[in-house]
C-alpha cells in the first residue's frame, strides 16, 4: 500500500530571516509588552483596579473582614494545619497513612502504633508536619477520611529555626485547643 502524496506533509524547517536570527525583533516585542502592561496600570481609575489587598505586616493583619470582601476568598484560603481531638478528647486520628499519601510535598511523617482503645485498630504514636516543606494544597485534609487534620485561618506562624517549625503531635493539638473555636476554612 503506497501512501499518496497529499498525505505527506513536509516538516523541514523554514530558514530564518536576518532580524530573527538575531533576536532583535523578539526583544522588542518583549519590551513593548512589558511597557504596555506597566503603563496600562499607571492609568487606571478605582473603577477598574482590582481589589488588592497590601497589609503591611507585621504592623496591620489581615482580618477576616478583608479576606471576605476582595482578597482571598475564605473557602481556598488555607492556615497552619491541626490536629482534631475525637468526643472523648483523643486524637482522631487512626493512623491510616492517606494524608502522608496524598502530600505532594512529603511534609507529613507518621509512626504508627497498636491503640490502646477498642474501636479503633491504631493510632500515630508520632505525627510531624514540615510546615517549612508544606505547600498547604489541603491534600491532606481532603485525603483524611475521618476528618482528623485540617487547616485552620490562622497564618502567623514564626520559628527561630528548622525545628521550630516541624510541628509534633502535641503541638498539633495545642493548635486544636487553641482553635477549637475557630471554624476551619
Amino acid at each position: 500500500m503506497a501512501i499518496a502524496e497529499r498525505d505527506i506533509i513536509d516538516l523541514t524547517p523554514r530558514k530564518r530571516s536576518t532580524g530573527e536570527s538575531i533576536f532583535v525583533p523578539a526583544v522588542f516585542k518583549g519590551l513593548g509588552t512589558t511597557l504596555r502592561h506597566c503603563l496600562g496600570n499607571i492609568g487606571r481609575n478605582g473603577k477598574n483596579k482590582k481589589n488588592i489587598w497590601v497589609v503591611q505586616y507585621p504592623e496591620e493583619k489581615r482580618e477576616q473582614r478583608q479576606i471576605t470582601e476582595g482578597g482571598i476568598e475564605p473557602s481556598t484560603f488555607r492556615g497552619v494545619h491541626r490536629l482534631n481531638r475525637d468526643e472523648q478528647g483523643r486524637v482522631r486520628c487512626v493512623a491510616c497513612f492517606m494524608c502522608s499519601t496524598a502530600c505532594p510535598a512529603n511534609c507529613i511523617h507518621i509512626v504508627a502504633e497498636e491503640a490502646p482503645w477498642e474501636d479503633r485498630e491504631k493510632y500515630p504514636k508520632q505525627f510531624d508536619i514540615d510546615e517549612l516543606r508544606c505547600i498547604y494544597c489541603g491534600m491532606c485534609e481532603e485525603a483524611c477520611p475521618c476528618d482528623a487534620i485540617e487547616l485552620t485561618p490562622h497564618y502567623a506562624i514564626t520559628g527561630q529555626s528548622r525545628q521550630d517549625m516541624i510541628f509534633d503531635k502535641v503541638k498539633l493539638l495545642e493548635v486544636y485547643d487553641q482553635t477549637i473555636d475557630a471554624k476551619p476554612m
